[in-house]
């Protein structure tokens, strides 16, 4: 339902306020994030497509959100944009092909 908006959010460098369900707080939080890719998890159990998202608000250590279609409540792309340099700091292999330059 939302992977198309996701997918063109990529494409324009544009951030999203994603609602969720999180099983860890047990109801739904609200997220501003940078979509990173869509597709399988390479470190999930189950290897169904899934949003990649880097979390700006994330109050751990980790900023990367994998959420399976099912857990999205709400998506919508905001005004701001960002920058792969904020978040990319390895050799990416995304799914989804993207003109990122040297982030793509």
């Amino acid at each position: 339902m939302f992977k198309d908006l996701f997918v063109n959010a990529i494409h324009t460098k544009r951030k999203l306020r994603v609602t969720f369900f999180s099983k860890e707080d047990g109801g739904n939080l609200v997220r501003n994030c940078a979509p990173m890719d869509y597709g399988p998890s390479s470190r999930a159990k189950e290897k169904n497509d899934r949003f990649h998202l880097w979390d700006y608000g994330s109050d751990k250590g980790k900023h990367t959100l994998s959420l399976p279609p099912e857990q999205i409540v709400n998506m919508e792309v905001l005004d701001d944009g960002f920058s792969p340099a904020e978040f990319v700091t390895w050799t990416p292999k995304w799914i989804v092909t993207r003109d990122w330059g040297a982030f793509s």
